[in-house]
């Protein structure tokens, strides 16, 4: 199943969730697109509330349906909590983490950056957006992509970056410091729905 690349506000829209971290999607019509959003009152069922919820982190990460379950089923031979672990391990991709850090200003953006050979791990050109940061990894861009506009832009409108990463904004390098806490991930997300879903 390949990834959506369609309008993210549509999915934003039905799934009642904001992609673009923004909330502008939800602002103006908090409800499902069509001419029959405004006026569903129909319940979900319990596998509607599993599949939605689903659906909801893996456009949030914008992920392919076989990633999202290759990503899912590694988190399973962790120790610990299968959903958790699973959180922190999509927390973890570098795409993600361009993301957070405030280089670009949506997940899309980001992997475009990663794809684009844009982003250094370590000093190292990496172009794999899915690839797996080790806390202690630096994250920087190549030179001569530096004063890129988008970049530029991301950075003035970036004010909060997560506990478990450093940016020194001058250098444009960031340090994954360490792996995050369920708490510091998103807390409109129910991951165990999710395990439910694919424990069918």
């Amino acid at each position: 199943m390949s990834r959506y690349t369609g309008p993210s506000w549509k999915i934003s829209r039905r799934l009642g969730i904001s992609l673009s971290g923004t909330g502008k999607e939800l602002e103006k019509r908090p409800y499902a697109p069509g001419q029959h959003g405004p006026n569903q009152r129909k319940k979900l069922s319990e596998y509607g509330l599993q599949l939605q919820e689903k659906q909801k982190l893996r456009h949030m990460y914008g992920m392919t349906e076989r990633q999202f379950k290759n990503l899912y089923n590694k988190a399973g031979k962790l120790q610990g909590v299968h959903g958790e672990n699973f959180m922190i391990l999509l927390e973890t991709r570098l795409d993600n983490l361009v993301y957070r850090l405030g280089l670009a200003r949506t997940r899309r953006a980001a992997r475009q950056l990663v794809n684009h050979g844009h982003v250094l791990v370590d000093g190292k050109r990496v172009n794999i957006p899915s690839y797996s940061v080790k806390p202690g990894q630096t994250i920087s861009l190549r030179e001569k992509s530096q004063n890129l506009a988008v970049v530029g832009e991301a950075i003035e409108v970036n004010n909060f970056v997560p506990e478990y990463l450093s940016f020194d904004a001058d250098n444009k390098v960031g340090t994954f410091v360490r792996l995050p806490e369920r708490s510091e991930l998103s807390g409109e997300i129910q991951e165990q729905l999710i395990v439910e879903f694919y424990s069918r």
